[in-house]
C-alpha cells in the first residue's frame, strides 16, 4: 500500500479505535471512524503477539496488506479503517484472510460512517 493510504501514528489507531464502530469476523476486527481532513481511504492493520512469533506475525500483516489492495476501491473516501488480526488468523490461508477483508470492508461500507439510523439518538417531533 502506498504511504498515503496507511495509518501510521499510534494517535490515529487510538482515535479510530475510540470512535467504538466496530464490525467482528473469526478471524479480523475492522474498527472504523471518519478520517481527519484527509479524502483517501486510510488503512491501519494491527497483529498482537497473541497471534504467533514475529514470522508468523509478518506473514498475517502481508496477508491482509494484499487482501486489502484488492478491495481497496470498494472503501468511500474519508474513511479510516483499522484491521485488527485475531489468532485464528495465523492457521487461515490468504484467500480466508481476504474474504474476511472482504466481508468486513463491505459491512463497514453499508452504513456511511459518521451517519446515524433512525433508531439512534432522541425520537424527532
Amino acid at each position: 500500500m502506498q504511504r498515503a493510504h496507511r495509518l501510521r501514528r499510534g494517535t490515529d489507531f487510538d482515535r479510530v479505535r475510540a470512535s467504538r464502530r466496530s464490525w467482528a469476523h473469526p478471524l479480523l476486527i475492522c474498527y472504523a471512524s471518519p478520517a481527519d481532513g484527509i479524502g483517501l481511504p486510510r488503512i491501519g492493520i494491527a497483529v498482537g503477539r497473541r497471534v504467533g512469533n514475529a514470522v508468523v506475525r509478518n506473514q498475517v500483516k502481508r496477508r491482509i496488506r494484499e487482501a486489502v489492495r484488492t478491495f481497496y476501491g470498494k472503501i468511500q473516501p474519508g474513511v479510516d479503517l483499522v484491521l485488527i488480526a485475531r489468532p485464528a488468523a495465523s492457521k487461515a490461508g490468504y484467500a480466508d484472510l481476504a474474504g474476511a477483508v472482504g466481508s468486513l470492508i463491505e459491512r463497514a461500507a453499508a452504513k456511511p460512517v459518521g451517519s446515524k439510523s433512525p433508531t439512534d439518538g432522541p425520537a424527532q417531533s
